[in-house]
């Protein structure tokens, strides 16, 4: 994708499936990911279209963004609203020696500009090893969110983890699901790869080797 004359073009190199985002502008989504995954379907409601209109008259687009290689897919063909898959590889959390969460049930957030977020199910993270952290903050997509510490022993990694109790009805599959940092636990794997933390005090993207960029996060990237 390249940026000339006030216009963005994207340069394709395989076949995509183009579809108009809630917005009304073209939204481009490819999945040519290696990963088993299964769409979660997101409602199309009068909130959400309000949210992506407001993005669509206000969000950046880099001057370059990297064609994606063979089995690859580029964050700048993610959608807003944001997709959601539920993951059927292994994913994990690891932290202080210890396994903090194990599921093969993990659901991914796939939003423009952002590596995917990770939410495993209660049930396949070790609760016992979390406490309740300080802070909230408020996603215009899912809602208000509460924080975790992460404890193993003698150590805490605080804030390192977060939830949505109460997550805005469209997006009501992620209760009972909690969110990690990678850059706040010592090690996330999703089919077997291991993570690297996307850039920024705030956001919690995890990059695979099958994404390609560039990433929302880093110094310039404010409004992506």
């Amino acid at each position: 994708m390249r940026l000339g004359s006030g216009r963005t073009e994207l340069v394709r190199s395989r076949p995509v499936d183009e579809r108009r985002s809630l917005s009304g502008e073209e939204s481009l989504v490819v999945d040519e990911s290696p990963m088993k995954t299964e769409p979660i379907h997101v409602p199309e409601t009068p909130r959400l279209v309000r949210e992506a209109r407001r993005w669509s008259r206000h969000g950046r687009t880099p001057e370059s963004i990297v064609e994606p290689g063979p089995g690859q897919r580029s964050v700048w063909r993610f959608p807003r609203p944001p997709a959601a898959e539920r993951v059927l590889e292994r994913v994990t959390v690891e932290f202080g020696g210890a396994l903090v969460a194990d599921t093969r049930g993990a659901i991914r957030i796939c939003e423009t500009a952002s590596p995917p977020t990770y939410y495993l199910p209660d049930a396949d993270v070790h609760r016992e090893r979390l406490r309740p952290g300080a802070g909230s903050s408020m996603c215009e997509w899912k809602g208000s969110a509460v924080y975790y510490d992460v404890c193993v022993g003698e150590r805490v990694a605080a804030q390192a983890a977060w939830s949505y109790p109460s997550p805005f009805p469209e997006y009501g599959f992620l209760e009972g699901h909690i969110a990690f940092y990678a850059s706040r636990v010592d090690r996330c794997t999703v089919a077997g790869d291991a993570v690297t933390p996307q850039a920024g005090a705030f956001y919690a993207g995890w990059i695979t080797p099958e994404l390609a960029g560039p990433f929302k996060g880093g110094p310039g990237s404010e409004g992506w």
